[in-house]
């Protein structure tokens, strides 16, 4: 039986649940933001782009990541499909560890709305799910839905003829990225990078509202125009002396949730979890594993453990986003991601698959950025 306080929309904002339960205590001490965490994007990674450009030279071309997993739309560099990606773990012991879930697209309302329903229903999936948008990145357009009412609205403010995407909303505090890369020619691969995800809280006075006890955090203050908007309804709400409140749904650093640098939990035991789980993707060799689980101890036996989605090329090891971080550390980082990036993109390419032209990448960029813009609201 569904557990009921799941049919409420504001259950996972409210703090009838244990804040970060199964996650490494956060250090109370570390800064609240890192300097450069949220710098524009041209300012990162315009220093980045150069090294891009040297390896592009050094490696055989600039589109070699297109290669890097030959069996995902352009290596998921930019508009790669979610669940082409997800349905490529169609059997084996690495489709337990999938949180269940369909996809649909967007035709008019009372046909999607019939068609999400009945496919939810055919795969024994019960709300609450998570409504995301089949391409997307960085938790744009994704959502909790408790029930039909939400599903309704979700429905409505999703762009026509796109693909959306229903996955069992899996309610556990714990969230990690794992990066995996493999080489083709070696039997062996490597977790390089751990980010652990924490979803954000503020506690109550007993006489602050929510908003204004966003206002005042260290942290959410500086970060207000992206928890206002989606909590707008509840500004005026009064939280009890002590009593924490969840500000963000979303496993995503651009939308609010907090990164830290998980590397020193990285096993023997979890490098081999992953490298049996991804050994049943196709020809994949290098992303991010986006997971939830119960108690970090689930990384290594994967017990209680549910991959959320996979990302490709553009995947990044985002532990750099940590608040204790360096630039300079930042920058090694990503440079050794990239370097790795290039050298399984010319293997492949050396094995026979062919990377796609610029000119098609751009397109696909374009097509892209205008759709992200039609997205409902992140919460």
């Amino acid at each position: 039986m569904t557990d009921p306080r799941l049919t409420d929309p504001d259950f996972l904002m409210r703090t009838n649940r244990v804040a970060h339960e199964g996650m490494p205590p956060m250090d109370k001490a570390a800064p609240a933001t890192s300097y450069f965490e949220f710098w524009p994007s041209w300012k990162f990674y315009t220093p980045l782009s150069f090294y891009i450009a040297w390896l592009s030279l050094r490696y055989g071309g600039i589109t070699l990541p297109t290669v890097v997993n030959p069996y995902f739309d352009n290596g998921g560099v930019v508009g790669e499909s979610k669940i082409k990606i997800l349905d490529l773990i169609s059997s084996g012991r690495a489709k337990q560890y999938v949180a269940p879930y369909v996809s649909l697209v967007r035709y008019d309302f009372d046909t999607t709305l019939y068609n999400a329903v009945q496919e939810m229903s055919d795969n024994n999936i019960q709300f609450p799910v998570v409504a995301k948008p089949d391409n997307g990145c960085r938790g744009m357009g994704v959502q909790p839905v408790f029930n039909e009412e939400d599903l309704k609205a979700y429905i409505k403010d999703f762009p026509r003829n796109e693909i959306l995407i229903l996955q069992t909303l899996v309610d556990w505090e714990g969230e990690g990225g794992v990066f995996y890369v493999r080489h083709p020619n070696e039997e062996k691969g490597e977790v390089i990078s751990l980010t652990l995800k924490y979803f954000p809280y503020v506690t109550g006075d007993g006489k602050s509202t929510l908003k204004q006890l966003i206002e005042n955090d260290e942290r959410a203050g500086q970060l207000k125009h992206i928890y206002l908007p989606r909590h707008k309804h509840r500004w005026d709400l009064v939280l009890k002396d002590g009593q924490d409140f969840r500000i963000a749904f979303t496993g995503s650093h651009s939308r609010g949730t907090i990164f830290k640098n998980g590397n020193e939990f990285i096993t023997e035991k979890m490098r081999d979890l992953f490298d049996d789980m991804t050994k049943e993707i196709p020809e994949f060799y290098f992303g991010r594993i986006d997971v939830r689980f119960k108690d970090m101890s689930d990384l290594e036996t994967g017990k209680n453990l549910k991959i959320l989605e996979i990302n490709g090329a553009t995947g990044e090891v985002t532990h750099v986003w940590d608040s204790k971080n360096t630039l300079m550390s930042a920058y090694k980082d990503l440079a050794a991601q990239y370097k790795l990036l290039y050298q399984i993109g010319a293997k492949n390419k050396k094995r026979g698959f062919k990377p796609d032209s610029l000119l098609s990448l751009l397109k696909e960029y374009r097509a892209y950025k205008k759709l992200i813009d039609q997205y409902p609201m992140t919460k």
